[in-house]
């Protein structure tokens, strides 16, 4: 006679084999809802980064969108424009750059350290 294999197959302790992964089922649920809730957050929060000592200014999101540059008018030379791009590059660099270390900084506190691709 052979014996059916059901769901209710039991571990060794005794326990019924859902109930671990059915609270981690939950634990990762509880994960994506509070990765998504970071990451809406994140659109809304802005950086403020400055090159040149003040002349440039980028504004950012969490979600690496630049919403503004501003610029002193001293810093704008018709006879000098390559200082004026290499500092609109460096901030803007520098602002995406301060904008990841933002988000990588709240989102690794939801994963507790781990490796995600993607987050």
């Amino acid at each position: 006679m052979s014996k059916k294999r059901g769901s209710s197959r039991k571990h060794v302790t005794g326990r019924p084999a859902t109930g671990g992964m059915g609270n981690l089922a939950q634990q990762l649920q509880k994960m994506q809802q509070d990765m998504l809730k970071a990451q809406e957050e994140l659109a809304n929060e802005t950086l403020e980064v400055t090159a040149g000592g003040g002349m440039v200014k980028v504004v950012i999101t969490g979600h690496q969108r630049v919403q503004a540059i501003e610029l002193k008018p001293e810093v704008v030379d018709p006879d000098d424009v390559e200082m004026l791009q290499d500092l609109l590059v460096a901030a803007v660099n520098q602002a995406i750059a301060q904008s990841q270390a933002m988000a990588a900084e709240r989102l690794e506190g939801l994963t507790g350290g781990l490796n995600l691709p993607g987050v």
